[in-house]
């Protein structure tokens, strides 16, 4: 009681929501007030007053359990818009259009939503021949270059409660809509550091993606490459893999500046 004495007058009341929204996107997973307070160490009713709150505006949301919370709706736009800066937009388009100069083909880079994942930044190929993606689009996580990369980072658990109860749609005759042969496949995307689509969103486009990591070594997005199969095929995308984790290196770097 005296430790949560000296926090509830150290810390600042206008700093006590700042700080709970910062371990909460720190740890990265669903989160209880106790184990939020473990950190703060404010008193009880301060903390689950703060969660009350923040679930009321939508920067947090209740999770499955019913106990823990997870980031919200206006929280993960926070992220994003952050992520958009002008700033730190500038450098990262540099990086991409490098990226794209040196290979030929178009590379995108996403960010895990709840539906799944977003595009946050793209530039085109200057092949007439391509396909087109805008910033904003939202494409699926089981059958995506960028969906796949960002499903094989999860934890066991979490990435069991996913297979168990999403809906694997059949895009095309290649999409992996059974649980157990797209777990496979995302044990071979963890082993081997990078992600494939085999004409498993769109029947024609091939796809490679690696992960964009956190000073924590958590993945924040992916950075991919696509190409119609009618001028590359997903082997020759693979070929390109070092200058895509270079350039994936130099996003990370970006980030922590």
């Amino acid at each position: 009681m005296a430790d949560a004495s000296r926090s509830e007058k150290t810390i600042p009341t206008n700093m006590r929501l700042l700080l709970l929204l910062e371990e909460i996107a720190r740890v990265g997973v669903p989160m209880t007030p106790t184990a939020a307070n473990e950190v703060l160490g404010l008193p009880k009713p301060t903390i689950h007053r703060l969660f009350h709150r923040l679930e009321e505006e939508g920067f947090l949301q209740r999770d499955i359990d019913g106990r823990s919370y997870a980031a919200g709706q206006r929280l993960r736009r926070m992220s994003v818009n952050v992520l958009s800066s002008s700033r730190l937009r500038t450098v990262r388009l540099a990086v991409l259009n490098s990226l794209t100069e040196d290979v030929g083909e178009t590379c995108n880079l996403a960010t895990p939503d709840r539906e799944g994942m977003v595009y946050l930044d793209r530039v085109e190929t200057k092949w007439p021949l391509r396909i087109q993606f805008p910033v904003g689009t939202v494409v699926p996580f089981h059958c995506t270059a960028s969906g796949k990369m960002y499903l094989s980072s999860l934890a066991p658990h979490l990435l069991a409660k996913y297979l168990s109860s999403a809906l694997l749609d059949q895009h095309t005759p290649f999409s992996l809509t059974d649980p157990a042969n797209l777990q496979e496949e995302l044990e071979k995307t963890r082993a081997r550091g990078f992600s494939v689509d085999a004409e498993e969103f769109l029947e024609g486009m091939v796809a490679v993606a690696v992960p964009v990591l956190d000073d924590l070594g958590r993945l924040t997005s992916t950075l991919s490459l696509h190409a119609p199969t009618q001028r590359v095929s997903l082997s020759t995308l693979e070929q390109h893999l070092d200058r895509l984790k270079q350039a994936s290196a130099d996003l990370s770097e970006l980030m922590l500046r």
